[in-house]
């Protein structure tokens, strides 16, 4: 179990950081953003192998995903994150 959370907390990372390197445009986002957009993707990554291709049905929805998952769900919570951002009024 705890491999499994060192290897999410990595992979996340890693996951996010490719991810805000690949949509172009800035982030203001710490390296906790990161991380934490990296493990979400991570997560959304699962669901969607889940749903297109039936991957791992066995261990149910909710699961992480691979590498290239991960980046693919981080991209795709980066751009809908930047979506809602653009949306919102601007404070002073």
């Amino acid at each position: 179990m705890l491999w499994f959370i060192i290897v999410l907390l990595v992979v996340g990372f890693i996951a996010g950081g490719l991810a805000r390197l690949l949509v172009p445009g800035p982030d203001p986002m710490s390296l906790a953003g990161t991380w934490l957009l990296g493990v979400l993707g991570s997560f959304l990554g699962g669901f969607l192998g889940y749903v297109l291709f039936g991957a791992d049905i066995v261990d149910g929805a909710v699961q992480v995903s691979g590498p290239l998952g991960s980046v693919i769900g981080a991209i795709i919570l980066l751009v809908v994150y930047r979506a809602v951002q653009r949306r919102r009024p601007h404070r002073v």
